[in-house]
């Protein structure tokens, strides 16, 4: 059946190049602005080149969020099963094929051949913005990551491409860019999405000076140390864990005492987090497995070569990343 599928879509693809194309209509809506793509003509105007991945080198400018940002320029545009004009409307593999074709990096056409390019990604917990998450065995899903958990995907007749939970385990993640190398100070920085660099706002956050200073001082985003403080502690500075974390970020006892603060002062406990997540951020080069250390111990990540099987990290990792989504 999938096969059947696939030359379906083939035909329909290569008779949609060959038609004529509408006239686009103005305005700032996704199916408007897909229209006015479409009808620029060049190498945005038509489908991206059915076949193999990318080249070695990806193209300047070429990165998961603006691979995101592309994406989300056709929100609005039908769902079509086999278009790939989105004038006309896109299925969920054309929108992946777009915009990555719209940074200049050519993607198979087929959602089952996009699910084998680039390179594979262990989990959600590991995922970027701009991963693929592919759907279902044999493939005949895909969606682009945005993080948090969330992902935008052309998803069936009757819907428009739309943003919406990752609904189910992907069977498959790939990550079609390079990571870029990370390295010294600069790791903490390249770990993270643009917009929870130093200096983001956290109006109306509880302790947002703290976070802010902590977080100048030490490279770490203001974002991310409000995130782990709400996901620890709800903002509570007295709150002590079952299992004897203490303070506004559920510092252990030991941990405390290595970084030299008492967990319970927040001025010294988040300066103690911030010094902690720099170093683990420094060490993996990865936020996922960074906040995953930050739960369980570097030495579990470094023992189980990722994040480590216990539910609570796991359950961890993802909660911590949709509070930072959640702070904008």
């Amino acid at each position: 059946m999938t096969g059947l599928l696939d030359v379906i879509t083939r035909v329909q693809q290569l008779q949609q190049q060959l038609a004529p194309r509408p006239a686009a209509a103005g305005g700032a809506s996704g199916p408007a602005f897909a229209a006015e793509l479409s009808a620029a003509g060049g190498a945005r105007g038509g489908s991206a080149p059915a076949g193999g991945a990318r080249g070695d080198s990806a193209p300047a400018g070429a990165t998961g969020p603006a691979v995101v940002e592309a994406a989300r320029r056709y929100l609005g545009v039908p769902y079509v099963f086999g278009g790939t004009d989105p004038a006309r409307g896109l299925d969920c593999s054309a929108l992946v094929q777009r915009a990555y074709a719209d940074l200049g990096v050519t993607l198979p056409r087929i959602a089952a051949d996009q699910a084998r390019v680039g390179t594979p990604v262990a989990g959600l917990a590991q995922a970027r913005p701009g991963d693929i998450l592919a759907f279902n065995r044999p493939v005949d899903h895909v969606a682009i990551y945005l993080g948090g958990n969330k992902m935008i995907a052309a998803p069936q007749p009757g819907e428009k491409v739309k943003i919406q939970d990752v609904y189910a385990t992907p069977s498959a993640i790939r990550r079609v860019l390079p990571e870029a190398p990370v390295a010294g100070a600069d790791a903490a920085q390249l770990v993270r999405p643009a917009g929870l660099r130093t200096g983001g706002g956290l109006a109306g956050v509880p302790y947002a000076d703290l976070f802010t200073a902590a977080g100048a001082r030490h490279g770490v985003s203001p974002k991310l140390l409000a995130a782990v403080a709400k996901v620890e502690s709800s903002y509570n500075p007295r709150a002590v864990s079952p299992a004897g974390a203490q303070g506004l970020m559920q510092l252990m006892p030991g941990t405390a005492r290595g970084l030299g603060v008492n967990p319970f002062d927040p001025t010294q406990a988040v300066d103690g987090a911030a010094r902690l997540l720099a170093s683990h951020l420094k060490e993996f080069g990865s936020l996922p497995l960074a906040l995953a250390a930050y739960n369980a111990g570097g030495g579990a990540v470094h023992k189980h070569g990722g994040i480590p099987p216990f539910a609570e990290t796991r359950a961890y990792v993802p909660k911590v990343q949709a509070a930072m989504a959640a702070l904008g």
